[in-house]
């Protein structure tokens, strides 16, 4: 069971399931609402699992976010509803949910027992003195994660239900022989048959287009030749004077700084100890007994059955236990504590060490703190600047007026496209800020003052609008004319190959049929289907060959931008005895392979058996994009094809 188990967890059905279920942390419970009717729609329905509006744009968030790490740049929600990504995943999660409802109501319920064994196996959730599951701090670390206890538990029990589902699916599941050996019978047959290769110079070449042909071809390729829309920007920049980054800064600031950080920047007296809980006093004083009769820790918590506590260099605020510090801090190296009545159970401390604390001075932070207060007078002056500008444009000055008066500075930006690319493809390396401002503006708008972070701020105002058109003939016509004359030549060779084969399978002979463009005909008899076969002949002449019957004439694309033409001659099955083995070997990623689509169709049926919905229009609304005019009604999630 855990063989099969394993081999379903491998799977892609189960690696984008887990990941949405445990990784997220987002799976909404079950619940009923009488009143949900009257409120927004959700976005999935299924059975007793829904997902909300706000649940959906937090999901897709996460996955737009892993994105635009993938991609190395900024990636928008609008670039993915391009490409279609939100139906995909919405597709996905109505399924899953769809599934998990059904799972619910088939009776598939794990039991509490099991999810508070899964939750106590989390080192995060144990208290680092006690050695012991820690309530509280299991509920705070899971708050910490936006997430409650309710929708951990949750998220632990659809895992449980996945894995249970897979396991048992999988269990004792194993292909008829005949799939597998049908597969090596295929791999381990031979082939006889003979080609010729026609070239270019067969064919013939395009002469060079016109440029009414060159036109026409444009016309004709006009959504992959338009040139995307640019826009221009100037864009107002507020920033640090680097000028000032070596003004001088007043001693009574510097001591009044100095004061205020002294605590944080004082290094505190650490210790490293070990510590050992015992459940009551009689325990301990037998643990303390041994620590100081000279057994080492390790020693006498395996003969107490207790995990000792180690600490390294830890400051007295790293034990949360005040009773356990009081002793630990209070104690001389190598010293071994009586027991402590800790607020669980007894503990008893053996000190190793002791690192003395250090004093800050003014002298060893001085540079430290008069660079950190310059780089705040620094930041207050530019945010003074920004509210002169301000003032400045409501009392009706221009943008250059404003910018003048408050020593601002000016940048015209090159045009570009919304992805941030410039007109030669290069990016432009500006901040997501910037390229989402510049294309929520009409011509001639201008943005609020928006903060960029680290002490800076900019205004934009759109310049320009450059719309989106097909370039001058003038200015592509060497690159397109290549294009052309390429695909012109690629058409005349498919022509000529067409003839050719069409005499063949008129019944004229294959070599009267090479002779007459000056080609030689290759014959070979008992090919495998192999890497050594392939780099002997060609991809081709070995997909021609493998890829068709007996006495049929194929054409295949050879290297170099040649085409292949042949005829296979003869088909001759793989010897039983050599073709068993190879079949055993395949039956198991056969086997896989067959049960991942079945539970992909598992996966679909559950949820179209508890009608499992979803809404794209609640969907682009979530995400705050303009559904189009015939926007698409709410679908259930299609079942694979059987």
């Amino acid at each position: 069971m855990i063989t099969h188990f394993r081999n379903f967890a491998r799977s892609k059905w189960a690696i984008g399931l887990f990941g949405l279920l445990i990784l997220s942390f987002m799976i909404v419970g079950s619940q009923m609402d009488v009143f949900s009717s009257l409120g927004a729609k959700n976005v999935v329905d299924a059975g007793n699992r829904h997902m909300t509006p706000a649940r959906f744009r937090a999901d897709f968030d996460r996955v737009r976010e892993n994105l635009q790490e993938q991609a190395g740049r900024p990636v928008s929600t609008q670039d993915m509803v391009n490409e279609n990504l939100h139906v995909r995943f919405l597709e996905g999660r109505t399924r899953e949910l769809g599934f998990l409802s059904w799972a619910w109501d088939a009776g598939l319920r794990p039991g509490k027992a099991l999810i508070v064994k899964k939750i106590r196996e989390i080192p995060a959730f144990f208290n680092q003195v006690t050695g012991q599951f820690d309530q509280a701090l299991y509920e705070q670390t899971v708050m910490q994660r936006g997430a409650t206890p309710a929708e951990i538990e949750q998220d632990f029990r659809d895992q449980a239900a996945v894995e249970h589902f897979g396991a048992a699916l999988y269990a004792g599941a194993r292909l008829p022989r005949i799939y597998a050996a049908v597969l090596a019978n295929q791999a381990r047959q031979s082939r006889d048959g003979r080609w010729f290769t026609v070239t270019q110079a067969m064919a013939g070449s395009a002469a060079a287009p016109t440029d009414a042909q060159l036109t026409a071809y444009m016309q004709r390729n006009a959504a992959q030749l338009r040139r995307p829309e640019f826009r221009m920007v100037s864009l107002v920049l507020f920033s640090p004077d680097r000028a000032q980054q070596n003004a001088a800064i007043s001693e009574d600031k510097i001591r009044e700084r100095f004061e205020f950080r002294k605590a944080a920047l004082s290094q505190p007296e650490k210790r490293s100890f070990v510590t050992l809980t015992a459940p009551t006093q009689d325990v301990a004083a037998r643990v303390a007994a041994a620590l100081k009769a000279g057994q080492s820790p390790e020693e006498v918590g395996r003969a107490n059955n207790i995990r000792p506590a180690v600490f390294d260099a830890s400051p007295r605020t790293a034990l949360g236990d005040p009773a356990v510090a009081a002793a630990v801090f209070g104690m001389t190296a190598g010293q071994v504590s009586d027991p402590i009545q800790a607020r669980v159970g007894f503990a008893v401390a053996k000190l190793n060490s002791v690192t003395p604390g250090q004093d800050v001075t003014l002298d060893g932070v001085r540079d430290a703190i008069v660079a950190e207060l310059r780089q705040e007078e620094m930041r207050a002056k530019t945010y003074e600047a920004v509210e002169a500008y301000e003032r400045a444009r409501s009392e009706g000055k221009t943008m250059a007026q404003a910018v003048q008066q408050v020593g601002a500075r000016i940048i015209q930006l090159p045009p570009f496209t919304q992805e941030g690319r410039m007109p030669d493809g290069q990016p432009m390396n500006a901040p997501e800020q910037v390229l989402t401002t510049a294309y929520s503006l009409g011509k001639g708008g201008e943005s609020d003052v928006i903060d960029a972070g680290q002490g800076q701020y900019f205004v934009i105002r759109l310049d320009e609008i450059r719309a989106a058109q097909l370039p001058a003939l003038a200015d592509i016509r060497g690159p397109l004319a290549q294009r052309w004359t390429a695909e012109e030549n690629a058409r005349l060779l498919a022509a000529k190959a067409d003839e050719l084969a069409r005499r063949i399978r008129g019944g004229q002979d294959i070599a009267a049929v090479a002779a007459s463009v000056g080609a030689s005909v290759t014959t070979r008899t008992g090919l495998e289907q192999s890497a050594a076969t392939q780099e002997q002949i060609g991809q081709g002449a070995l997909g021609g060959l493998f890829g068709n019957g007996r006495g049929q004439v194929f054409v295949e694309p050879q290297a170099n931008g040649a085409t292949v033409i042949g005829r296979v001659d003869g088909i001759h099955a793989a010897t039983p005895a050599l073709a068993a083995p190879l079949g055993e070997q395949a039956r198991p990623r056969l086997t896989r392979e067959y049960m991942e689509a079945f539970l992909d169709h598992a996966m679909s049926m559950a949820a179209n058996r508890v009608k499992a919905r979803n809404d794209p229009a609640v969907a682009l609304q979530a995400l705050g994009i303009e559904a189009p005019a015939a926007a698409a009604t709410p679908a259930a999630p299609a079942a694979p094809a059987r």
